[in-house]
């Protein structure tokens, strides 16, 4: 901890060593951020990618906060199912297995490239070609495989890493895939962002790499043409602002739904008293587990295909549809999630939160870019009616919901998190932490979570130990052994009043804070 131009929290310390590096050179928040998610994906290359697509909160000065959605698109044209590359592979946790689609028929529109491009072109002040000096870098050298990495490398995404002659080249240059210590290298995507840098971002959605993509699609059997490249636009929005007992929050607005889940979540809580208990009470626990168990039942009784319209959202968060689970609440006091998030926040008051995904990477790489690109069209949880289903040219819904508190209308604390549906839990459970419990942001993230759904209470070690909080509700109480990525991989960053920035990467992904 320290006074210095600004601090970053990452999933890997080489995507925040790029982020200082830049604001050593003079950069903001945002080139320094622009900089920190093109280094991830090099770094974080299981989680993230040029081709996958997030969300970026940004507060600049004294201007209007602005949320940046770059998330994913559905194609423009459907095409006869039979026709497609798409086939499930089975990915093993260890203890689970689970089944995802991947091939380039689960390809969506990809946005990260055109989201870290327009934040940083109208955030940033620096040239593009100093803010992707470290990721070009990065990708040329190499980089040590962490722990965290060499684990959803080898044990988690293996099937899909080693499917395609493009992915094994990176992953598995010698025969085998790469292991914890040895060196990843990207070359090609280091030549891939050099000429980005050198041509603009039209290359990738206009130029050759969006023939080449486009080639492959119709060739090979995926939806994506040059109309859905071209006609790609980040989109901005006003951000979900939620008050917290006196705290103002902002987060993700619909059409994505985690910032209108966790909204209605603490409003829940709000009047549950968690400022009179003792943390990890046994009424603390079940007031949490309660708030969970009845945001599901709301988003369930007819909302859960519909929230992601902006007046259905105001509808789902309204005093009427809202007091009967309030009411409930005072009667009654498995998943992968390959997402990463990045924090930064700098001294001239900047703050920017990004939250950025690749799904579990559609196994196919442009030829000659070192990219992948997303499986965001295979993924279950992003495709509620069914695979194929989806509405033609719309922004897909996502659960990512980078988040800032403000104080006095200026951000003080920056955070999200990766961990699919449990990312509104878990960052539900960090706001109570922070406002009910007093808790300063590297306490708040690295205390043990819960999470409730479909009936099981996962429990880290810490929590609930001797009691027993299964209720008619839950069929299953777990408790893990140690703390889990299953619970997400909270990033923050927090301004004290002296002015010296402070914040964690969580361990449970990895992660790392700089100041």
């Amino acid at each position: 901890m320290g006074k210095t131009r600004g601090g970053v929290a990452a999933g890997h310390p080489q995507t925040a060593a790029a982020a200082m590096t830049v604001f050593e050179a003079g950069g903001n928040a945002f080139d320094a951020i622009a900089a920190a998610m093109l280094a991830s994906f090099v770094t974080e290359p299981t989680l993230t990618s040029a081709a996958g697509g997030g969300f970026l909160l940004a507060h600049c000065g004294d201007r209007p906060p602005i949320l940046y959605d770059f998330f994913t698109q559905t194609p423009r044209e459907k095409r006869p199912v039979a026709d497609l590359d798409f086939y499930p592979v089975d990915v093993n946790f260890g203890d689970a297995v689970q089944s995802f689609h991947v091939g380039l028929g689960a390809m969506a529109t990809p946005g990260n490239l055109a989201g870290v491009w327009t934040v940083q072109q109208e955030l940033g002040r620096l040239p593009f070609g100093v803010v992707a000096e470290p990721a070009i870098a990065y990708a040329r050298d190499g980089v040590p495989l962490s722990d965290f990495q060499e684990f959803c490398i080898n044990t988690v995404l293996a099937p899909i890493l080693l499917e395609r002659a493009e992915s094994r080249r990176i992953y598995a240059p010698t025969g085998r895939l790469v292991r914890y210590g040895e060196q990843l290298v990207h070359r090609e995507f280091a030549h891939t962002l050099a000429a980005i840098v050198s041509e603009g971002i039209d290359l990738f959605y206009r130029g050759a790499i969006a023939d080449q993509l486009v080639a492959d699609c119709q060739t090979h059997g995926g939806y994506l043409t040059h109309a859905d490249l071209a006609h790609y636009q980040v989109i901005k929005r006003q951000p979900l602002r939620i008050n917290y007992r006196g705290q103002t929050l902002l987060t993700n607005p619909p059409p994505s739904s985690g910032g209108a889940l966790m909204a209605f979540t603490l409003q829940l809580l709000a009047t549950a008293g968690l400022d009179t208990l003792p943390w990890g009470s046994e009424t603390h626990l079940r007031a949490l587990i309660r708030a969970m168990q009845l945001t599901n039942q709301a988003r369930t009784d007819g909302y859960d295909d519909r929230i992601h319209d902006p007046t259905i959202a105001a509808e789902f968060l309204g005093a009427d549809h809202f007091a009967p689970y309030q009411a409930a609440l005072a009667a009654g006091l498995n998943r992968w999630g390959s997402t990463t998030h990045i924090s930064v926040m700098d001294e001239w008051g900047n703050a920017a939160s990004a939250t950025t995904s690749n799904g579990e990477g559609s196994g196919y790489m442009i030829p000659g870019t070192g990219i992948m690109v997303n499986n965001m069209l295979g993924e279950a949880d992003l495709n509620p009616q069914g695979f194929h289903a989806w509405a033609s040219d719309r922004r897909m819904s996502s659960m990512m919901a980078p988040t800032m508190i403000l104080t006095d209308g200026q951000p003080t604390q920056v955070f999200g998190s990766g961990g699919s549906n449990r990312i509104r839990t878990v960052l539900t459970q960090i706001v109570t932490n922070l406002v009910d419990f007093g808790d300063d942001l590297r306490t708040a993230i690295a205390r043990p979570r819960l999470h409730w759904e479909s009936g099981t209470l996962n429990l880290e070690p810490g929590l609930g130990e001797g009691l027993e909080l299964s209720d008619r509700y839950t069929d299953h109480q777990l408790h893990w052994q140690a703390q889990n990525m299953f619970f997400g991989g909270v990033h923050g960053v927090e301004r004290l009043p002296s002015g010296e920035f402070a914040g964690a990467g969580d361990d449970r992904r990895g992660g790392a804070f700089l100041p």
